[in-house]
């Protein structure tokens, strides 16, 4: 992921919409030609500099982040359950891929026994999809889920820096993130000059280039201007003839690359091999909805996505891309807004971009190996700058010191053990708040939630607790209240309300809305924190 999910939906939402949808599937193809294949063309050169610094991140072939990027275009494109989205390699996941090769023995060996699990873990996605688990995402506290992502956006600043610095690899492998923490100042007293230098322009271009969104230079995409830049300097520096080897990206011939490069002897490897099914699974998953659902917010033309079948799409394109090599991928949110921003119209776009991917991988090879890598460590860290952003915390603190708790518990586990350990702290420690607030067990996974229907309206009656865990019966239950009503959704016997909920009350609340209903929440105003949502801050809580 390139940025945070949450800063792409709000901003980007239309208000209005267009009576005229435009025709998916191949009644699409012929009449939306011209978006969805200017829209594809931009998020491809997006997409390339992106897929091949995440690849190289992840400890896997450069090479492979194009694979994963094709694939996710060209096939996934087509059975995917949303219709705006880009599927590819993300940054969120650099964290999950890099740990797994290094716990399987680093190197080629441990790219090949990870593949192993990354199969497995995209048939556990398809599954998912299969068995409705497209609202996973409602079960984890918001609190939690952003302190996986900042903490993701710190690793990737740690473990881009020595990269961005030019410094010999031989120093940092195998380094844990804390231990390349206190290593910062070795890596800074070897740092090569003129490949940083490189670096430090580029890191500034994709920092100041939204500044510059109101010009013309402004609508060249950040990533291209930066090779724009970095490709032509370090010609002139001669960097093939004057730098060591690893201060250039070298990624080798498409087709030789390709072929079947899984081991499946990982799976003796038991505790390792479950574990890094579980987060391929888990975390992917996570990312990938959180994506479909901001995305679905940006859509000027109101349509909602399928998330089983969009689960079930990336689960198989992470099947055929760890077959052949490649990362795992997910409904990526920077090129997803991209695609949005642009004007497409359907799933097209996404199939586009793919094959502009493919047509310059295979006739432009040469141009690839003349990027910098400080170039491409410059671009992932700003990627970790706005997941990890000051402001995230700041946000958080505002919302409620408990989300604040919550939010930097998840990230010191993060750092210090892994993403399953810290996202598992950061909901342990939301249920022991709970219980400490007088939440009974019995209310953990299950909301006595009655509705009833008098006078031509819906009454929703919600009683002991309404929490990230037991969400999914309440909505169960609003989901089944037919279109066009009045509902008025009563809290006022709950003891408690937490902010993953009220979150997702202001969501329902919009949805039913535009469908010409009306919802009225009461008993709200009692409970803490107040609720993010722009909805909230939009309309008044009547009690």
């Amino acid at each position: 992921m390139e940025n945070d999910w949450q800063q792409t939906p709000m901003n980007c939402m239309k208000t209005s919409v267009k009576t005229q949808v435009p025709k998916d599937g191949w009644a699409g193809l012929k009449e939306n030609f011209a978006a969805d294949a200017t829209a594809g063309f931009v998020v491809f050169l997006l997409a390339m500099p992106l897929s091949l610094g995440i690849a190289k991140a992840s400890d896997f072939p450069p090479i492979m982040g194009l694979v994963t990027a094709i694939i996710g275009g060209i096939l996934v494109s087509v059975i995917s359950g949303s219709r705006l989205t880009i599927k590819g390699p993300a940054a969120g996941l650099i964290v999950v891929v890099a740990g797994a090769v290094a716990a399987f023995g680093g190197g080629e060996t441990g790219w090949k026994l990870a593949l192993g699990a990354m199969i497995v873990a995209g048939l556990v996605q398809v599954l998912f999809g299969l068995f409705k688990f497209g609202k996973l995402v409602d079960v984890f506290p918001l609190s939690a889920i952003h302190g996986m992502l900042a903490a993701i956006g710190i690793i990737i600043i740690v473990k881009q820096i020595p990269v961005f610095l030019d410094v010999n690899p031989e120093l940092y492998k195998g380094m844990s993130t804390v231990a390349m923490i206190t290593a910062i100042p070795t890596f800074f007293a070897n740092f090569d000059p003129r490949a940083t230098m490189i670096g430090v322009y580029s890191l500034a271009i994709m920092l100041g280039w939204p500044y510059l969104k109101n010009f013309t230079l402004g609508k060249i995409p950040a990533p291209l201007m930066v090779l724009l830049v970095a490709i032509p300097s370090e010609l002139a520096m001669d960097f093939a003839h004057t730098e060591p080897p690893y201060a250039l990206l070298h990624i080798g011939n498409l087709m030789d690359s390709i072929s079947l490069h899984t081991d499946f002897s990982g799976v003796f490897q038991t505790g390792t091999f479950v574990k890094y099914v579980i987060m391929f699974a888990l975390v992917g998953s996570l990312e990938s909805l959180l994506t479909v659902k901001a995305i679905d917010l940006a859509d000027p033309f109101r349509r909602k996505s399928d998330t089983n079948k969009d689960l079930i799409a990336v689960g198989l394109g992470n099947t055929v891309s760890a077959f052949l090599g490649g990362l795992p991928m997910i409904s990526e949110v920077a090129r997803s807004s991209a695609n949005v921003n642009q004007g497409a119209k359907t799933r097209w776009a996404n199939f586009y971009h793919g094959i502009f991917l493919l047509v310059f991988v295979l006739v432009a090879t040469p141009v690839i190996e003349m990027i910098p890598n400080a170039a491409l460590a410059a671009m992932l860290i700003s990627v970790g700058i706005k997941l990890a952003h000051p402001k995230e915390f700041i946000h958080t603190f505002q919302i409620g010191k408990e989300q604040l708790a919550i939010f930097l518990v998840t990230i010191f586990f993060t750092l210090f053990e892994d993403l399953l350990i810290g996202i598992a702290a950061g909901v342990l420690l939301k249920m022991i708040l709970h219980l400490a607030k007088g939440t009974p067990i019995s209310s953990f996974f299950k909301a006595p939630t009655v509705v009833s229907f008098n006078n031509n309206q819906y009454l929703v009656e919600i009683d002991k607790a309404a929490i990230f865990s037991n969400y999914l019966g309440i909505k169960r239950k609003l989901e089944e209240i037919p279109a066009g009503f009045n509902v008025t959704i009563d809290l006022k016997n709950t003891k408690l309300v937490d902010h993953s909920v009220m979150e997702n009350l202001h969501r329902f609340q919009e949805d039913y809305e535009e469908n010409g209903g009306t919802v009225k929440i009461i008993g709200l105003e009692k409970h803490q924190p107040v609720s993010e949502h722009a909805l909230a801050a939009r309309k008044a809580i009547v009690s």
